[in-house]
């Protein structure tokens, strides 16, 4: 997303809400209670405060008060001096559940923002799964990754920020409202020097804090970018000596990161110390004012105290508004970044009761392909029959075709025109959905370069199946089709062994032989090796191809090399130039 995209914070907010779940909706409006809990418990406390003080400093004065002797009468206290006990009681209590009640507000904001978090990380991941290949093959990788992981959290941050700022704004409000109660001149006072100075604060920094924003969001990219292309190719950057290139990299975008989100912490944070200054000096102008008004501090220190002490609360409270605000605003990228993946459009949900047999034969019947409206086509036209238990190769130049053939042939690619037949049925038919699901379920695919996950050989053969239901028979059957089973079985942990990282411990042609195994542990019944030798050793290749001679004659194989030598044992040789088939052998 651009940043030219992104919408005002209120809106982001309101696409958010709109995209919770309905429990978390009631959830936020349960809370809500809670808040107005606190301000209710802190107006209650600061009403303490004042009698507290008169008891402390003149007794007497209080006890001439109608009604704080009519009360005191029927409690029990005959006197100015029993009023000690009860005053201070009130007061400690009113602030233990203050404490209290802010303390529970705290902790529900914590989880609810950590829980939505975890709703909008899983909704994220799922619908970027679900999208459809073409996506994947035109999106950046690194800028999902930055999403998926730093920009939800920062969500997570932005939404606590919302929760810190609506009870900071539901205190402030109750504490005012007992300053008014207090003495409303002034609460009003007090309240247009720290209000005016908070929205003129406001006005200096949004616009910093949004551009900041930005820019640590493509500043994350770039992170995470270099990460991912400096360990990706670690040989080839131990070989070059190329590690101060890829360290100036990542060291230029962190620190350009840490920087800027310095810059907003400070911004979140200078008011604070500010107002804290100007708060301390006009409790003193007002200390002098009240005593040259009231001859004297007897009546003077208790509302002194009470209004000092209420403004004490109100800074932190208005200063804690402000940072939520602050934070919130240094988000903004990041709430317009996941609000982009989660308003991915998700395909229909379907689940395919059972593989698609194929019986016949596979038809490309006039099939055309662009990745994009404005590109040229991949595929001009074509027309190819692949009949079940054959074994065709797909030979041709860098940027023929032959990927975009299988990828369309598997189903992963939607045709721009003609058709995709399996026997006679069109994979691509909008009254049958299932029809494609079903047939993705009877391929399996062995790719240039396999990837292995860091776990046991068996979790890698039986890729995607959770541990305690992977079938070691059948992943022992894969392995021996795959001619790979003596290797592991000689191994000291055998199939428990693990391959380590990307299958670092492996040799290339053992990497490929698993990749071939786990095709087969899917029982698949069409095999498609997308230059699966390619990188290979001429040793290696021929063992490989060796282990896909023996492979059964009722699967139809469909293998992409550049060598001719490679698929010299297929039934069909099929070369494919520009995008249309150009020259057939037989083999």
């Amino acid at each position: 997303m651009t940043p030219a995209s992104i919408q005002p914070t209120r809106t982001l907010l309101l696409d958010i809400f709109s995209l919770l779940s309905r429990r978390r909706r009631i959830q936020l409006g349960l809370l809500l209670v809670v808040m107005l809990a606190s301000g209710v418990a802190e107006l209650v406390s600061l009403g303490t405060v004042l009698p507290f003080l008169a008891v402390l400093t003149s007794p007497e004065q209080l006890w001439q008060k109608p009604l704080v002797q009519a009360l005191a009468l029927r409690a029990g206290f005959i006197g100015p001096a029993q009023l000690l006990l009860p005053a201070t009681s009130a007061f400690v209590a009113a602030a233990l559940v203050a404490a209290t009640v802010r303390l529970t507000n705290l902790w529900l904001n914590t989880r609810l923002a950590a829980a939505v978090g975890s709703d909008l990380s899983g909704e994220v991941y799922r619908r970027t799964l679900y999208q459809p290949y073409v996506v994947h093959v035109q999106r950046n990788s690194s800028t999902v990754i930055n999403t998926i992981t730093l920009q939800v959290g920062r969500t997570v941050g932005a939404l606590n920020s919302v929760l810190i700022l609506a009870t900071s704004l539901m205190v402030a409000a109750f504490l005012l409202i007992g300053l008014l109660l207090i003495n409303w001149k002034v609460a009003l006072l007090t309240t247009a020097l720290f209000g005016s100075a908070y929205i003129f604060i406001v006005k200096i920094s949004r616009s910093n804090l949004s551009r900041n924003s930005r820019q640590i969001t493509a500043a994350s990219g770039q992170l995470v970018k270099a990460v991912q292309e400096g360990l990706g190719a670690i040989r080839d950057v131990l070989l070059d000596g190329s590690q101060p290139f890829y360290q100036e990299i990542y060291l230029k975008a962190d620190r350009c990161q840490r920087q800027l989100q310095a810059k907003n912490d400070f911004l979140a944070s200078f008011p604070r110390f500010v107002l804290e200054a100007l708060g301390m000096v006009a409790i003193a102008l007002l200390g002098l004012l009240l005593v040259g008004q009231k001859d004297g501090g007897g009546e003077v220190i208790p509302l002194l105290g009470a209004l000092a002490l209420g403004a004490q609360r109100l800074l932190p409270a208005l200063q804690q508004a402000y940072t939520g605000w602050a934070s919130l605003k240094s988000f903004n990228a990041d709430l317009a970044g996941v609000i982009e993946l989660l308003k991915q459009p998700l395909p229909p949900m379907f689940v395919a009761s059972a593989p698609l047999e194929l019986n016949h034969a596979i038809q490309l019947q006039g099939v055309r392909f662009r990745y994009a409206p404005q590109l040229p086509e991949v595929l001009s036209g074509l027309d190819l029959e692949i009949r079940r238990g054959e074994r065709i190769g797909l030979v041709g130049s860098t940027g023929s075709g032959k990927s975009t053939t299988v990828d369309l042939l598997m189903g992963l690619l939607v045709p721009s025109g003609g058709r995709l037949l399996v026997d006679g049925l069109d994979l691509h038919d909008p009254l049958y959905p299932k029809r494609l699901l079903a047939w993705r379920a009877a391929i399996a695919h062995v790719p240039q370069s396999i990837y292995l996950a860091d776990a046991s050989i068996a979790e890698n053969i039986a890729f995607g199946i959770p541990k305690d239901k992977i079938d070691l028979e059948r992943v022992r059957d894969a392995a021996a089709q795959a001619q790979i089973a003596s290797f592991i079985e000689g191994s000291d942990g055998g199939y428990k062994s693990f391959v380590g990282e990307r299958g670092i411990r492996l040799s290339g042609g053992q990497r490929q032989r698993i990749g071939i195994a786990r095709a087969l542990y899917k029982e698949a019944r069409v095999l498609v090796f997308d230059e699966a030798t390619s990188s290979l050793d001429n040793t290696t290749e021929q063992a490989v191809m060796h282990a896909i001679d023996w492979l059964s004659k009722e699967l139809t194989i469909v293998i992409i090399a550049h060598r001719l030598s490679t698929v010299q044992n297929c039934d069909r040789v099929i070369r494919l130039e520009m995008g249309k088939l150009y020259v057939r052998q037989s083999s």
